[in-house]
């Protein structure tokens, strides 16, 4: 439900459908709970703990949940290993409830297992993001501390291999490739430990770049993660209801995984929620390339893909889309950066099957997910719309002050639900200046609302979201300041077709230095991951333009090009 604003603007018109999929009688029936002393709209009937979600998956047998390369493994397989990897990491490595499982590693069965494991022994796992460089692979396992990392030999080399990491991060280490297999076969016959103890215990530490230049793990709850499989199942029945066309009981879909496991929209709306539903995800392996993910979209007979802007242009621009068969597409998802107008088209010309079935979700890492949601004719007509607050979930434009915005003025999007992240893992300060006492999500970005639905003004004013990533300017820039030949910098974002956004960095060398930006630019790639490298270089002679106060003024540092600009 969206707040009205201090005017009392009417709100979205109300849905019949949704009224009464969520009336008392209805199959979605929701009642007021204090969830963290707010009271705040929840599913009346809804699991506690993730664990629930993998135990009800046994009734599935042997339908297929994942579908990996060559592997194809079905549900009951699946939580088969769950429950024995939960024993083994229990019994060999002492995980217990708190303890942090960190997982580094690219989409495979693997990954899921570990993550599901950790959750019935009521620890939490942590998804490290598998682009990382090895300094930063450093900080977050000093920042979480977890008792066993589980990682993919790609990422582990980053660190000179498993036996190096072992030593050098100080705990164990599981390769997944050499390693993984003796946890899945430690108890082939065990029960499937209960899970967590409250479903406000947290389950996951998701890292989010930090606006100070270190990533900041948001803490999500079982009643994060399962309300947002809540609110999708929800949100399907109302789509559903909605399609006069749409058979009463449709076979369980495929969907094309491609987003990381690391992110919400991989593991929540994409795993977590295959896993309730019954469907089959397909996972596509390695670098993206648009000839491959087409021959699996054909090949799987996909049903549904969830992408960002970048891919999508990728593929309705590719010489090969159009002789493929993707009719098997009926369903198109999205988020992570703004979609125009004439993607959305391009995208149902594509997919003929799904005309009418693309929809885009707009929330953040913080907010465990979507938190409104808008559909392919809105898309078309009005570049920037994020469509409507979704069930159980409160947005409201805010002044800086705290007071709610007039129809039609810009602010801060602030969020509310019970989907909301718990805190920042161990840091009380940037908590508190994200939550509110009341547990208002300030999100940083600027929007404006008018008769209920919510439009993007612009983002962060410092972020750069470089092909659904994103990138804050203060990390490479701390980066960049610490070369002895650096005197200072400020990072920003230039405009490209596909990715959206690149990264430009500006730097003033130190006096007389002759680094290059070449050099400049392979002291980054050993430092951080790759999508921070920035692609644009500027070496200026002169001071950067700063506030009294000492701040880099931004628009006036990328306005105009002294006469003394080396570009390089």
């Amino acid at each position: 439900m969206a707040t009205s604003s201090s005017t009392g603007s009417p709100a979205a018109a109300p849905d019949p459908v949704l009224a009464a999929l969520t009336a008392p009688d209805g199959p979605f029936a929701l009642v007021e709970e204090d969830v963290l002393g707010v009271p705040l709209r929840v599913l009346a009937e809804r699991p506690r703990s993730i664990t629930t979600f993998v135990e009800r998956a046994r009734g599935f047998g042997d339908r297929e949940y994942l579908v990996h390369e060559d592997r194809r493994i079905t549900f009951t397989r699946h939580v088969r290993d769950v429950a024995s990897t939960a024993h083994a990491l229990r019994e060999r490595y002492g995980v217990g409830p708190g303890d942090r499982v960190a997982i580094l590693a690219a989409n495979r069965p693997e990954w899921l297992t570990a993550f599901q494991a950790a959750a019935a022994l009521g620890a939490i796992a942590v998804g490290m993001n598998g682009w990382w460089a090895a300094d930063e692979i450093r900080y977050a396992v000093a920042d979480c501390a977890p008792t066993v990392l589980i990682a993919d030999r790609r990422r582990l080399e980053r660190l000179g291999g498993a036996a190096a990491a072992a030593d050098e991060l100080g705990l164990p280490v599981v390769e997944m490739e050499g390693d993984f297999a003796a946890l899945t076969e430690y108890a082939p016959d065990a029960d499937l430990p209960p899970g967590a103890a409250d479903e406000d215990d947290p389950a996951l530490i998701l890292y989010t770049s930090g606006t100070t230049g270190r990533p900041k793990g948001a803490v999500l709850t079982h009643r994060n993660v399962v309300a947002m499989q809540n609110l999708q199942a929800l949100l399907a029945a109302r789509a559903s209801a909605h399609s006069p066309a749409a058979p009463a009981q449709a076979p369980p879909g495929r969907w094309l995984v491609n987003s990381p496991f690391f992110h919400v929209s991989g593991l929540l709306a994409g795993a977590v929620a295959a896993l309730a539903g019954g469907q089959t995800m397909v996972l596509y392996a390695g670098r993206f390339e648009v000839p491959r993910l087409l021959e699996l979209i054909e090949r799987e007979r996909c049903t549904t893909w969830s992408l960002v802007p970048t891919l999508g242009w990728r593929v309705v621009n590719h010489p090969d889309t159009a002789r493929h068969d993707l009719s098997s597409i009926v369903r198109l998802g999205g988020g992570s950066a703004a979609f125009s107008p004439e993607l959305v088209r391009r995208l149902q010309e594509v997919f003929p099957g799904a005309k009418g079935a693309l929809g885009v979700g707009y929330g953040l890492t913080e907010s465990g997910g979507v938190a409104t949601t808008a559909g392919a004719a809105q898309l078309e007509g009005v570049p920037g719309a994020i469509g409507t607050a979704v069930p159980t979930v409160e947005v409201t434009i805010r002044h800086e002050d705290g007071t709610e915005r007039p129809d039609g003025v810009e602010g801060e999007l602030w969020i509310r639900s019970p989907l909301v992240m718990r805190g920042y893992w161990r840091n009380e300060e940037a908590t508190a200046k994200a939550l509110t006492p009341d547990r208002w999500l300030r999100t940083g970005d600027l929007g404006f609302a008018r008769a209920g639905r919510f439009h993007l003004a612009t983002r962060r004013s410092d972020l750069i979201l470089r092909g659904g990533e994103n990138v804050y300017p203060a990390e490479i820039e701390h980066c960049l300041d610490a070369h002895p030949d650096v005197a200072e910098s400020v990072v920003v974002g230039v405009p490209h077709p596909e990715w959206g956004e690149e990264v430009k960095a500006i730097v003033v060398p130190a006096q007389g230095s002759p680094i290059t930006a070449a050099e400049l630019g392979a002291y980054v790639a050993e430092r951080l991951a790759h999508f921070k490298v920035p692609a644009h270089w500027e070496l200026r002679a002169e001071p950067l333009p700063r506030t009294p106060t000492g701040k880099v003024i931004r628009a006036v540092a990328t306005g105009g090009r002294p006469a003394d600009l080396v570009e390089e």
